[in-house]
């Protein structure tokens, strides 16, 4: 084979693995020293009627997975506080391709599982970071990756921590393989600092921004259940149904940030 066809193959399979992860190729952001930057400052609000809650019944361990007799537990797909604000919404900047460095906040870094539940529900991983992940509870957890990132890792044992790298930008699915099918969350795997997760009141903000026009998004992981798939309790060996979730949705529009300026930025968002 001539080194021309291996290249043509080679090509080949990247954009292959490329569109069956869902992931867009982006070309190298460079970090430098931002001056007369300005910072944008917006929120996420809810419009349109208000959504049915997702919760399951907690059908396993209620002794550390629900410790206030709950009986059920909330899936947080769609968190709207009472002023309309919409929670783990991420808000980032498309096609930025230099600025400050890399300093995604250090609570969405790294993940627990506490009481059957991931801590934090929407995380931010630098690429070619180190995603560190922990057992808080006294049970058998399993997280199944899928995504941008695939990985299929038990934790037997409390406190237990394991590290894998996440090579590749864009979304990971986190689901527990060990039945307790309730436990979600993803993990938005990024190539540049200009991403934010908004509070309980949907409020966010991007700091030293270079001047310029930017098309900035808000992007939603989903908050419906489109079906369910059978799956494997691998700690009792027993067929489980899981929840598959709707597809993540986006909202798009420009801003402009003037140096050493600021700027507001306002989303809405709906069910339409």
């Amino acid at each position: 084979m001539t080194q021309r066809v291996y290249w043509l193959a080679a090509i080949t399979f990247l954009a292959s693995v490329c569109v069956a992860q869902n992931v867009t190729p982006q070309s190298g952001y460079v970090a430098e020293i931002v001056a007369n930057g300005g910072n944008i400052t917006g929120t996420v609000k809810w419009s349109g009627p208000t959504q049915k809650d997702l919760s399951m019944p907690v059908t396993k361990n209620s002794d550390v997975c629900d410790p206030t007799n709950q009986k059920s537990r909330d899936l947080e797909r769609l968190e709207i506080a009472p002023d309309g604000g919409v929670a783990n919404t991420v808000v980032f900047l498309k096609n930025i391709v230099k600025g400050k460095a890399m300093d995604l906040p250090a609570a969405r870094r790294s993940l627990n599982q506490k009481n059957c539940r991931y801590e934090p529900h929407i995380l931010l991983m630098p690429q070619e970071g180190n995603f560190q992940m922990k057992n808080s509870d006294p049970i058998l957890h399993n997280i199944h990756m899928v995504g941008a990132a695939v990985f299929n890792l038990p934790f037997p044992t409390m406190d237990k921590v394991l590290s894998r790298p996440m090579h590749r930008d864009g979304v990971v699915d986190l689901k527990c393989d060990a039945g307790h099918v309730w436990m979600n969350a993803e993990v938005l795997v990024v190539a540049h600092p200009y991403y934010a997760v908004t509070d309980q009141h949907g409020s966010f903000e991007l700091t030293d921004v270079p001047a310029g026009e930017y098309v900035i998004t808000a992007w939603h992981e989903g908050w419906k259940i489109a079906r369910e798939e059978v799956v494997i309790d691998v700690d009792s060996h027993q067929d489980v149904r899981r929840p598959i979730f709707s597809e993540p949705k986006t909202w798009d529009t420009r801003v402009n940030v003037p140096p050493n300026g600021a700027a507001k930025v306002n989303f809405e968002i709906s069910d339409r």
